[in-house]
């Protein structure tokens, strides 16, 4: 008998988000994936990491203007899994992509900082489960944020890594 695939994630209520100005559900499971990084300090404890969300919710409603946190999940550089917008949410993290994607962003600026394997493993396994709960379609596309626009992100080191994350299902 297999158990059944988990996967441990902080809950907006757990780091302390406010309340989103409104949400707007995907269509169907999302066909893509699109990473991203914070491109501010790595975060290195849970406070530290709860206390950026905070920050980084604010800055993305207050001076951009989105709905909420852009990203639907964010990971750590310990591969501590963070809910932002969540499953099935139509994110604000890639223009013109938003509404069949899932948003997923390293907490770090990865033009500098080294990719923990921690990290990556959260990923696939926050991936597996998405596909196994039908959140994400099975033969997702996954994309780093800058091959679908004029941006740095995800930073060079999370660029290179990004063949890792690929065909994890």
């Amino acid at each position: 008998m297999t158990a059944a695939l988990s996967v441990s994630i902080v809950s907006r209520a757990d780091w302390g988000a406010a309340k989103p100005v409104k949400r707007t559900t995907l269509k169907g499971p999302a066909q893509m994936v699109i990473i991203h990084h914070t491109a501010v300090a790595k975060c290195q404890s849970l406070q530290e990491c709860k206390d950026q969300l905070v920050s980084i919710q604010s800055y993305h409603m207050k001076s951009r203007s989105f709905d909420d946190i852009g990203y639907n999940f964010l990971v750590g550089g310990d591969g501590t899994l963070f809910e932002g917008r969540g499953w099935g949410v139509v994110g604000a993290h890639a223009r013109g992509h938003n509404e069949n994607s899932l948003g997923i962003a390293f907490m770090g600026n990865y033009n500098d900082d080294e990719l923990s394997p921690e990290a990556i493993s959260s990923v696939k396994k926050l991936l597996q489960f998405g596909v196994s709960k039908n959140f994400l379609e099975e033969k997702y596309v996954l994309k780093g944020h800058k091959d679908l626009g004029q941006t740095e992100c995800p930073g060079n080191n999370l660029y290179a890594a990004l063949p890792q994350l690929r065909n994890t299902c």
